[in-house]
């Protein structure tokens, strides 16, 4: 391609709401513009890139031994409504009604119209297993969609589906999905790591999500530093033996402190002084769950495990309470509701109850308590509900927990009959009995993933596309005005799409300095620069995007050499 004919629309200026740098890079290269909040279109670079993407996954999906297929979006809501989720997604899920009134949705994912093919489909246990997959549009509507093409309403997916004889059979389709993925995420030249995770709406009785990790991740993961034992924050459990209260710390007597303006753990550290630090005093979260209300207790320098703490109330989700139930709930406002005389139900993590002499919120505005004890100023169900944490013991071994920050690139989960019990999709086997039919599932954010990769692979200058991924594998840059550079630049331009190298043919008529860092924004990973000097010489110019120092070679060793560099480079 020619660049003086390609449609790559740079700009410098990008919008406020723009600040994750996948976000701002394909703004300013060109790759992608916003259409609405959470709706983007991709211009030719995010296609081509797009495609790569698409295509690694495809020849590693085919070669598992999965089918492709095509299932609509627009969906009747009868399927949904069948499973259960039709209420579970609650307003995530874009409902639409037809000229007749029928109700429809747009598909966040498609275990129930596959489920449905198959119970049509399959009779025998002689047609099992099987594993189908698409590449398709997926909507939802995020509350907040944010950063680029991270969090959108509309994005590309990767779902693939199982289907076996047994729970023993749906584990090894489980595991060769789990090799498959690693293969597509080190294609994709992505530092990932295998997390274990929480099944969600998805519902199954066993998941892990392949995180791309990144600083500017809106995941958070821990990873122990001695064995394989990785899991979202929202699933892990940190492997550490009860904690002991500090016998040379006498309980001293409940005291009543008032405290203006301390809503924060922060402030009330602040407002106490001293050698008060977070963990010597209690966060007291008030939590609607079904139609209860809960209070929730974690030292003040941890974190509530929201999915632990539903799973022990028996319910799928707890949400904050408002303001105005915690001010029915406790008499206070929000930043000074504490378990002394809470008249409910409260469930507190082993740390928070091993605290001394704790400083809590009083239920009164605007007052807190010292001197707080389990046992004496208040009682509760102690269950392990804190997040982990970097420092925490791994529960498999004796090393510690890291924390990193990661994108969820890919999920797998094991389904079992959770979908085919619902929705009657059996096979009979060798004496003619019937069985429901065992499933798993397999995703990858594909658009997602182009976002991910820039998060990985990127500096200040712009995107460093890995060659697998790259638009373009060389930008032919002739520079000067003469006719000579860019003559021999056309030469070297057409040698390469001859070798099947994909290039780009940088032939405005720009200053060197604008043509350099074009390149550097767009993040091909080879530059070639032809030049009169270079030329007098019987050489040109090769840099690689990842390096800052380029080399000289002879001009009809050009081809060769390009080849040999994207080798290099992982092409």
């Amino acid at each position: 391609m020619r660049y003086s004919r390609a449609f790559i629309p740079t700009v410098k200026e990008v919008p406020k709401e723009a600040t994750m740098p996948s976000h701002v890079l394909m703004l300013r290269a060109g790759y992608a513009r916003m259409v609405g909040a959470g709706i983007y279109e991709l211009l030719p670079l995010g296609t081509r890139v797009l495609h790569k993407i698409e295509r690694i996954i495809r020849q590693e999906m085919d070669a598992a031994g999965a089918q492709e297929l095509l299932m609509p979006t627009f969906v009747p809501s009868e399927y949904f409504k069948e499973s259960g989720r039709w209420d579970i997604y609650g307003p995530t899920l874009l409902r639409i009604k037809d000229r007749k009134g029928g109700e429809y949705h747009l598909a966040p994912t498609h275990e129930e119209i596959v489920t449905d093919l198959v119970r049509r489909e399959i009779r025998s246990y002689r047609q099992l297993p099987l594993n189908l997959y698409q590449i398709q549009l997926k909507y939802r509507d995020e509350p907040r969609p944010r950063a680029g093409l991270l969090r959108c309403r509309e994005f590309i997916m990767k779902d693939a589906y199982s289907f076996d004889v047994s729970e023993e059979a749906a584990l090894q389709s489980y595991e060769h999905m789990r090799d498959t993925y690693h293969r597509i995420f080190q294609r994709l030249g992505l530092e990932y790591r295998v997390v274990e995770a929480d099944s969600g709406a998805i519902g199954g009785s066993q998941s892990a999500e392949f995180q791309v990790l990144a600083q500017t991740g809106e995941d958070w993961i821990v990873a122990c530093d001695a064995c394989s034992y990785a899991a979202n924050v929202e699933v892990a459990q940190a492997g550490r033996p009860a904690p002991i209260p500090d016998a040379s710390k006498p309980p001293a007597a409940l005291n009543k402190v008032q405290t203006p303006d301390t809503r924060t753990i922060e402030e009330v550290v602040a407002f106490f002084g001293g050698d008060t630090t977070a963990a010597d005093t209690l966060k007291s979260l008030l939590y609607v769950a079904g139609d209860d209300i809960v209070l929730a207790v974690v030292r003040g320098d941890h974190e509530i495990n929201e999915i632990t703490l539903a799973r022990h109330l028996g319910v799928d989700e707890v949400v904050l309470a408002s303001d105005s139930a915690v001010q029915q709930a406790t008499g206070s406002e929000v930043g000074f509701v504490g378990p002394v005389r809470f008249e409910g139900r409260i469930i507190a993590d082993p740390d928070a109850v091993a605290v001394v002499n704790a400083i809590a919120g009083a239920s009164e505005t605007p007052y807190h308590f010292e001197n707080v004890n389990h046992g004496r100023d208040f009682e509760a169900e102690v269950v392990p509900i804190r997040q982990a944490a970097s420092g925490d013991p791994c529960p498999s071994c004796d090393g510690a927990l890291q924390l990193y920050r990661g994108i969820e690139g890919g999920h797998i989960f094991v389904l079992g009959t959770h979908y085919s019990d619902k929705m009657n999709a059996t096979f009979l086997d060798e004496e003619g009995q019937s069985h429901a039919i065992v499933m798993g599932c397999y995703g990858i954010g594909v658009s997602r993933l182009i976002a991910a990769v820039i998060e990985q692979h990127h500096d200040e200058q712009g995107i460093r596309w890995p060659v697998p991924v790259a638009p373009y594998h060389v930008i032919v840059t002739p520079i000067g005005k003469d006719e000579a550079p860019l003559s021999k630049a056309t030469e070297i331009y057409e040698a390469l799409r001859a070798r099947g190298v994909e290039a780009l043919l940088d032939d405005r008529a720009e200053r060197p300095g604008v043509k350099f860092k074009d390149a550097d924004l767009l993040g091909i990973p080879l530059r070639i620069t032809v030049g009169a000097r270079g030329l007098a010489q019987g050489t040109v110019e090769i840099k690689k995007r990842t390096e800052t120092e380029s080399k000289n070679v002879p001009l009809d060793e050009a081809a060769a050499a390009t080849e040999a560099a994207l080798a290099e480079l992982g092409g």
